[in-house]
């Protein structure tokens, strides 16, 4: 029997737009019923709250400080490898359809496929852009035309025309080892949907929790430069209604639905994996979008795994896990090479005990927005740990967050100077610390252990740790050398001197 493994992902989804999550206002059927013969994940979170980055980390296995693209428009670092690279190596077939962003270009991409992945099924989105008219690219880049007349065709859309590739890969695929990334940009903007999606949605008030409320005070500078005027707002009888954006969520549910039809007809024991990669504040804490913060609506993402391959039906998982966990987990799955620089953990574990608690903490980080433009807020180097209960947010250049999901959910309390709680925050300091020596975070430095709050924290030394950590050697690299000896190092991690 072959072993397949088909990734579907969606862009801006956060758990709440899913019925499966818990929303029943939200129309989702086809991701819902992943759920049926699989295990939800409902603390699953990615490495960075940005398109570019996410993907970085889902496709490399190493977290954005590490492979280089730690912002959008930034290429992944010339020597890392994607899953694509690693699965051909290991002679499985690979198909990567839909958006990429990881070229360091614009937005859409090159339209050039990288090495690792199917030619014959690369579609980014400047593929789909190169098939239309100026006309029709203008179009497809204004959702205010979806009210006009008929609105869109399903099959005029970025979604229905990865979906198709989809459906073909499988069928020519069906008898053999294969991975499938299926990428769709839907439901990030413009929200390009056929008419009767968004109509859906004209009425609906998205549900709220009480940090559409939050003041602010207490949090970091650059949340309250985000929030703008918004923070006088009288919220009284604040509503969220988004019909585009959610119209767009039930579309691309419904192409998600014609790629399962396919995955049920060709391939019914081929493990899934859906999940997104990031979701948006939608006016929680007062801030819009995604970018420099480290709220559970940006971070916390759908994470489901399904199919024959998993031994549980309608199964939650309530232990961390991170979009690092992806790739050594695929490589795992197909019994390939693993390989020690890799960042995560792999999963294959839950497939057989469903509950299993796989990571003690997760990680995520933010460094900039996109260096084409500055309306962002510029640099805001930031790194988090999130464990089942707490998360710890080292803003490097304002005010610290520490926060008790447990009893905080919606982030409302900043504990950072809280006595009650600082050996709980020490400890994930340190452990924080750890992990950036042990990924080799280019941007660490004493400064990120003086924090105002760290009493005993230790004084600033210009050699820091003292340490060396060079790169461990991919399949096709030679071992480092070390530059006192010229000679190959017999380890990466050593005393500088």
């Amino acid at each position: 029997m072959p072993k397949q493994f088909i990734m579907i992902m969606t862009d801006t989804q956060r758990t709440d737009m899913l019925g499966c999550y818990g929303n029943s206002g939200m129309v989702s059927p086809c991701i819902d019923s992943l759920c049926e013969n699989g295990i939800r994940f409902d603390k699953a979170y990615t490495a960075q709250p940005v398109c570019g980055p996410a993907r970085s980390t889902l496709f490399t296995g190493l977290y954005p400080h590490s492979n280089g693209s730690w912002s959008n428009c930034v290429a992944l670092e010339s020597t890392v490898k994607t899953i694509g690279q690693r699965l051909t190596h290991e002679n499985i077939a690979t198909g990567y359809i839909g958006k990429w962003h990881l070229d360091g270009g614009d937005y859409f991409g090159t339209g050039r496929c990288p090495e690792g992945w199917n030619p014959k099924y690369w579609y980014d989105m400047r593929n789909f852009l190169d098939e239309l008219s100026t006309e029709d690219r203008m179009r497809s880049r204004d959702a205010g035309t979806i009210w006009e007349g008929d609105g869109y065709e399903a099959e005029f859309t970025f979604a229905h025309k990865c979906s198709n590739r989809a459906i073909e890969f499988i069928k020519e695929h069906q008898d053999k080892d294969f991975f499938l990334v299926v990428s769709y940009d839907e439901p990030h903007g413009p929200f390009i949907a056929p008419k009767k999606y968004p109509e859906m949605y004209k009425d609906y008030e998205f549900p709220v929790s009480e940090n559409i409320h939050d003041t602010l005070e207490n949090k970091p500078e650059h949340h309250k430069v985000w929030a703008g005027d918004r923070i006088h707002h009288d919220r009284s009888n604040h509503k969220v209604k988004y019909p585009l954006l959610f119209g767009a969520n039930s579309f691309v549910d419904s192409e998600i639905g014609r790629v399962l039809e396919a995955y049920r007809t060709y391939t019914k024991d081929a493990l899934i994996l859906y999940t997104s990669d990031h979701g948006d504040h939608l006016d929680a804490h007062r801030i819009d979008s995604k970018g420099a913060s480290m709220y559970e609506e940006i971070i916390h993402i759908p994470f489901i795994l399904s199919g024959t391959p998993v031994k549980g039906n309608k199964v939650v998982n309530e232990h961390v896990v991170s979009h690092a966990d992806v790739v050594p987990t695929i490589l795992d799955y197909f019994n390939a090479t693993p390989y020690s620089m890799l960042q995560g953990h792999s999963l294959i574990k839950v497939l057989d005990e469903p509950t299993a608690k796989i990571n003690d903490a997760i990680f995520s980080e933010f460094g900039r927005y996109e260096i084409a433009h500055d309306s962002f807020g510029g640099f805001q180097p930031i790194r988090c740990i999130r464990t089942d209960r707490y998360k710890l947010v080292l803003n490097l250049l304002c005010t610290d967050e520490l926060y008790d999901l447990k009893k905080d959910p919606h982030e409302m309390h900043n504990l950072i100077d809280e006595p009650a709680t600082s050996k709980i925050r020490d400890a994930l300091h340190d452990q924080l610390l750890n992990w950036m020596n042990e990924t080799r975070d280019p941007f660490r430095g004493y400064y990120w252990s003086r924090r105002p709050w760290r009493t005993d924290a230790p004084p600033a030394t210009w050699y820091d740790s003292c340490m060396t950590r060079q790169k461990e050697p991919d399949y096709d690299e030679v071992r480092e050398c070390d530059y006192a000896t010229g000679l190959p190092i017999t380890k990466a991690t050593y005393r500088k001197f």
